[in-house]
């Protein structure tokens, strides 16, 4: 897919899905949006549907309310089977970057195939609890941990405490693809994801 085809639309059911989980976490729009790193506006725009989130901010808030972008996506999934075939992975767009689910929902993990455009996120600095690991399929990720940047080849990978500040970019502009697993922690709300990039709309 070229940078000139539209970006489709996220499911319509997402804006009051991200509505309805904060309200059950008992947090407020302000709270909410603080502990992810976002503008109280940006995320009352994400609610009412004028704006599509990101990735990045899709997974973070998923931490924060205790559940899976599966579940924000508004997906069911029947049973939980141990296989998940490539025909029914469906791809997703989300500020740029393009995922598909490679696990159930409803896991203590996600587990996610990403193709990272180049220059998407790369500047958004994610802090929480949990472990993450990545595995680059296609292209060159660069990844800054804490203040270590590190280039990684195709077959690299990194398992690393997500409580270090890190983030990820593609290093070249044909982007890059990964196999990205992450644990989700059914934590209290607050304490879920620590920080963010910026105070207001991420990039």
């Amino acid at each position: 897919m070229s940078s000139a085809d539209p970006e489709p639309a996220l499911p319509a059911v997402v804006a009051p899905q991200l509505r309805e989980l904060r309200r059950r976490s008992a947090l407020t729009l302000e709270a909410a949006a603080r502990t992810a790193g976002l503008s109280p506006a940006h995320l009352s725009r994400l609610e009412t549907g004028h704006r599509q989130p990101s990735l990045p901010v899709l997974l973070s808030l998923a931490r924060i309310y205790g559940t899976t972008v599966s579940e924000l996506l508004g997906e069911t999934v029947a049973d939980r089977d141990a296989v998940v075939r490539a025909a029914d992975m469906e791809p997703t767009r989300a500020g740029g970057w393009t995922y598909w689910q490679a696990g159930a929902a409803g896991r203590g993990m996600q587990a996610l195939r990403v193709h990272v455009p180049h220059g998407a996120q790369g500047d958004i600095v994610r802090v929480h609890p949990g472990e993450e690991w990545l595995y680059v399929l296609e292209g060159r990720l660069r990844l800054h941990l804490g203040d270590t940047a590190h280039t990684l080849d195709p077959g690299d990978s990194a398992h690393f405490d997500s409580l270090t500040p890190h983030r990820i970019g593609a290093a070249d502009e044909g982007g890059a693809d990964l196999l990205f697993v992450h644990t989700l922690l059914q934590s209290p709300a607050t304490a879920l994801c620590l920080g963010g990039p910026t105070r207001g709309e991420p990039r």
